[in-house]
């Protein structure tokens, strides 16, 4: 209503266009709206974990650029584990497997020993680390056992539960074997998926002088539980190296001076008396169907042949592996010998 003067009286309501009325809870209803959810702290550019952040990123870019490293972290020794969400606990089986995963002081939640098991040695001295660590003994029947331990496992009556395995970085593998003087010696498999295969190429891989074994990201075996029983303990002394991009890896190994030896029966170069032995190599081990890979091949700086019997098509993959690191170990030692 309107005065005669036609101007709004004191204290006379104005409505806006939009219904909103000034000087009323309109406003008001907006600000107690306030300006939203609070961002998240990384999400803040003053505030430190937002500076934190962009680190990790920019940590992330260099490691691409370096050859594709997936940046996993790596343990001093191949005891380390990979974390993971979840209850994804790998069981160690066998005598040998779970006393040398003991000895290497691996992070461990149970023991699981089978009810009226015959004692030896390496019985008592997995019992005496065990409660030395107060790692929690538990005595189960043996079917509870043979389910923990898996179908084709062997347990021997004992087993043991132990994080994810944690692998080694493999450039920061190689860093460390040159900071220590050795000349480094590397296994790298290439497509093989027989977790028998890696336990096996572990145990030669340390029997022979080798710092470490690299496996691929993708479509290739890891440690699992039947690695570790396959490498009989010597997985808990030798890393193994997880490479996201196997062919990009073994270019970074080449720019640091590490010749690539792929081994195909196709190859080449015989391998009695290779003249690569006494420098730094890393052997590439393909699967028995496919073998080398057509990338990994032509990275490589020779490929090497086993001569065997022309009645015997081919040597198993661990084999393979283990008569080559042996041939180069015994060239090594003739070749300081005669220095």
């Amino acid at each position: 209503m309107k005065n005669s003067g036609g101007k709004p009286r004191a204290g006379a309501v104005r409505k806006s266009k939009k219904g909103a009325q000034v000087g009323t809870g309109g406003h008001g209803r907006k600000a107690l709206e306030g300006r939203g959810p609070t961002p998240k702290a990384e999400d803040r550019e003053y505030h430190v974990a937002y500076k934190n952040k962009q680190l990790r990123e920019r940590a992330a870019a260099k490691a691409e650029q370096r050859g594709g490293r997936d940046g996993a972290p790596r343990g001093a020794s191949g005891a380390a584990r990979r974390a993971k969400s979840g209850d994804e606990s790998e069981i160690v089986t066998g005598r040998n497997s779970v006393l040398e995963a003991l000895r290497a002081a691996i992070p461990a939640s149970t023991l699981y020993i089978a009810a009226r098991v015959e004692m030896d040695d390496r019985m008592r001295e997995i019992l005496s680390i065990a409660t030395g660590r107060a790692i929690p003994v538990l005595e189960v029947m043996r079917p509870e056992l043979d389910r923990l331990a898996g179908r084709d496992a062997v347990h021997q009556g004992v087993a043991l539960k132990v994080p994810p395995y944690e692998y080694a970085h493999p450039g920061e593998l190689l860093d460390l074997t040159l900071r220590k003087g050795q000349t480094p010696l590397f296994v790298a498999l290439d497509g093989i998926t027989d977790p028998r295969n890696l336990g096996a190429i572990i145990r030669s891989t340390a029997a022979f002088g080798g710092q470490g074994v690299i496996v691929p990201q993708r479509r290739s075996v890891g440690m699992t539980a039947a690695a570790w029983k396959t490498s009989a303990g010597a997985a808990a002394r030798t890393p193994v190296a997880m490479a996201s991009n196997l062919t990009a890896t073994l270019k970074e190994f080449k720019k640091a001076g590490v010749f690539v030896l792929g081994l195909d029966g196709g190859g080449d170069t015989s391998l009695p008396g290779l003249s690569f032995a006494d420098r730094p190599v890393v052997i590439v081990v393909g699967s028995e169907g496919k073998g080398l890979s057509r990338l990994v091949t032509e990275t490589c700086d020779a490929v090497v042949s086993i001569p065997i019997s022309a009645t015997t098509e081919s040597l198993n993959a661990g084999i393979a592996a283990s008569v080559t690191l042996y041939e180069i170990a015994k060239l090594r030692s003739e070749s300081q010998a005669s220095r």
